[in-house]
C-alpha cells in the first residue's frame, strides 16, 4: 500500500486521503490533549510554521490509547489545541495507533510489511513519523525526543 492512497478523516470531518501531502515532508504525530508530553504541542506548531514554506507539514492524529489521555470530541480537540498552542497545522479525527482496531495509517507506519523500513511500535503519546518527499520512513522519534533536538533538527532540514 502506498502511504499517500490511506484514507482519513480530518477534524472537522472530512473525509480524504494523504495524497494532498504528497511531495512534502511530513511529521505525522499521535497526540492527546491530557498528557504530560502535552506541551510538545507548542514545538510542534513552532517547527511547522519555520519550515511550512520549504514543504515541511506536522500531521496530528489524537489518540486515546494510552491511559485515556484525549478528549472526549473533535470540537474539544481543536479548542483545546487552537487556544492553548496556536497549533495551525493539519489536524485529524481520533484514530487508534495499536491493537484490533489500528487505523490503517498507523498498521501502516507500524507494519515493515507495509512500509518496508520499520517495524516500530507506538510506544506513547507523541511518537513522530518523520516521513521525506517520496513517502518513505526515515525516522521514528520517540515520544520524549524534542523536535527541536538538534540530531532531529538537522535530519529535518536536510530532508527540505
Amino acid at each position: 500500500m502506498d502511504l499517500y492512497e490511506i484514507a482519513v478523516v480530518d477534524i472537522f470531518g472530512e473525509e480524504t486521503t494523504l495524497e494532498q501531502y504528497k511531495g512534502k515532508v511530513l511529521l505525522i504525530v499521535n497526540v492527546a490533549s491530557k498528557c504530560g508530553l502535552t506541551p510538545q504541542y507548542e514545538d510542534l506548531q513552532k517547527i511547522h510554521e519555520m519550515y511550512e514554506d520549504q514543504g515541511l507539514v506536522v500531521l496530528g492524529f489524537p489518540s486515546n490509547d494510552f491511559m485515556g489521555q484525549e478528549l472526549d470530541s473533535e470540537e474539544e480537540i481543536l479548542e483545546f489545541c487552537s487556544s492553548n498552542y496556536g497549533v495551525t497545522f493539519p489536524m485529524f479525527s481520533r484514530v487508534s495507533v495499536k491493537g484490533r482496531n489500528i487505523h490503517p495509517l498507523y498498521y501502516y507506519l507500524t507494519n515493515e510489511d507495509q512500509n518496508g523500513v520499520t517495524g516500530s511500535r507506538i510506544s506513547w503519546n507523541f511518537q513522530k513519523y518523520l516521513i521525506d518527499r517520496q513517502g518513505e520512513i526515515v525516522e521514528v522519534i520517540s515520544p520524549r525526543q524534542r523536535i527541536f533536538d538538534d540530531e532531529i533538527l538537522e535530519k529535518i532540514k536536510s530532508l527540505l
